[in-house]
């Protein structure tokens, strides 16, 4: 029996509830790329959904490079959210062209993402988001309106889909977590994420980080801090399955088409730190590390030529959750710790990817109190995930000596 079956809805004032019963859909698997996998199908059992979701990610993290590069003469590419979150039109276009892709491939299975079209509309960037989606899109048999463009968006947005109490199948989307690295351009980097949730369980991920500089030094100085302009980022693909580990590969090698190159996989392990003050430590850039419960036995620095006794290291060169997450899943970081907020809510798409990406390569996952993320606590729509006192992902070996310290405190 194929377990790529869910209890989903989709309403509007027209269609109060439409159910998408039945098995999920699995063809028109036409891949565009011509890389494999680092694992044979036999061992995967969603290996085609994760071909799919590589080959997408790696689509739109040319779609924002190409976005990139012309946002800064271009301010029409550039638009503020209501929680002043700069959102760019590779925000959206980079929804629009998963959810086409997608819903082409796998059409029974939801899709969870963060935007929805009301901002394009408001601010007449219909038609930029057409332009940079037009040439990613696989739709090469019709052109794309700006009707299909701004359906494929909402198709994914809040209120799109009531799951209800009952376990579901759904892919999640952080279209660009880190957006305001995104729109700093240089080092800041910022990554492209989705993943797929089976039955309530995430079963595979893929995040790609389009600025990722592969031989990126594992401790950062204050010069490499200061580079706007490095001279080797060719970008990142991570990719995870459960039971099959995490992988990685770098997205211009990815996208040649060198057999031997395209099959160039490396395998991810998280770093074998085992003693806190020798960690390697990522949190939230708009928290404090005095926030933290750990403050109160370390203090932190960014100076990695020079960390004193009883400090920490704070690697300062991430935006966003996702690429905290790629961090500690590549062993560049040994600890993303994320405090709960009363006033801000956290969202399912800027961790799901991480997760399983941090589980395959030896890590761990949990709140604050030892408990796993619950991507279902979200009844409704699987929008919000609500962890007891926050977020805590490490390399495992440091997991419960940091739970103890954040219980004492």
């Amino acid at each position: 029996m194929n377990v790529l079956q869910y209890s989903a809805s989709r309403f509007s004032a027209t269609h109060p509830r439409r159910i998408f019963p039945g098995p999920l859909r699995q063809g028109a698997l036409a891949a565009r790329s011509s890389f494999r996998l680092p694992f044979t199908k036999g061992e995967a059992e969603y290996y085609d959904h994760l071909h799919a979701a590589a080959d997408v990610v790696q689509r739109a993290c040319r779609l924002c490079v190409d976005v990139q590069k012309s946002l800064f003469s271009n301010e029409r590419r550039i638009l503020e959210k209501m929680d002043q979150t700069p959102v760019t039109v590779a925000d959206f276009g980079v929804q629009a062209l998963v959810s086409l892709e997608m819903n082409r491939l796998f059409p029974s299975i939801p899709l969870v993402a963060e935007e929805d079209s009301a901002y394009l509309l408001e601010n007449n960037l219909v038609g930029p988001v057409v332009e940079v989606v037009r040439g990613k899109s696989a739709l090469d048999e019709k052109e794309l309106s700006q009707g299909d463009v701004l359906k494929s968006i909402d198709r994914a947005g809040k209120g799109s889909y009531s799951f209800g109490p009952e376990q579901a199948t759904y892919w999640i989307l952080d279209p660009i977590d880190g957006t305001r690295g995104f729109v700093k351009g240089g080092e800041a980097l910022y990554v492209v994420g989705l993943a797929l949730v089976v039955n309530g369980e995430i079963v595979l991920g893929v995040m790609g980080c389009p600025n990722w500089e592969d031989e990126q030094p594992d401790r950062f100085s204050s010069e490499d801090l200061g580079d706007k302009n490095p001279k080797s980022r060719s970008g990142i693909i991570m990719l995870s399955h459960v039971g099959c580990g995490t992988w990685r590969k770098s997205l211009r090698d990815s996208q040649s088409c060198d057999t031997n190159m395209s099959d160039n996989w490396t395998s991810c392990s998280v770093d074998s730190f085992d003693q806190v003050h020798e960690a390697r430590f990522c949190i939230s850039d708009s928290q404090q590390w005095e926030s933290y419960p750990l403050s109160t036995k370390f203090s932190a620095t960014t100076n990695a030529d020079c960390v004193g006794e009883n400090q920490i290291l704070l690697l300062p060169t991430c935006c966003g959750s996702l690429c905290k997450y790629l961090m500690v899943a590549s062993g560049r970081a040994s600890v993303f710790i994320l405090r709960a907020r009363t006033r801000r809510k956290i969202m399912v798409w800027d961790h799901a990817v991480g997760v399983i990406c941090i589980h395959e390569a030896g890590g761990k996952v949990t709140d604050w109190k030892g408990c796993q993320l619950d991507f279902a606590a979200d009844q409704v729509e699987r929008r919000v995930l609500f962890p007891s006192g926050g977020v805590l992902a490490t390399n495992s070996s440091l997991h419960n000596p940091i739970l103890e310290m954040i219980s004492s405190n």
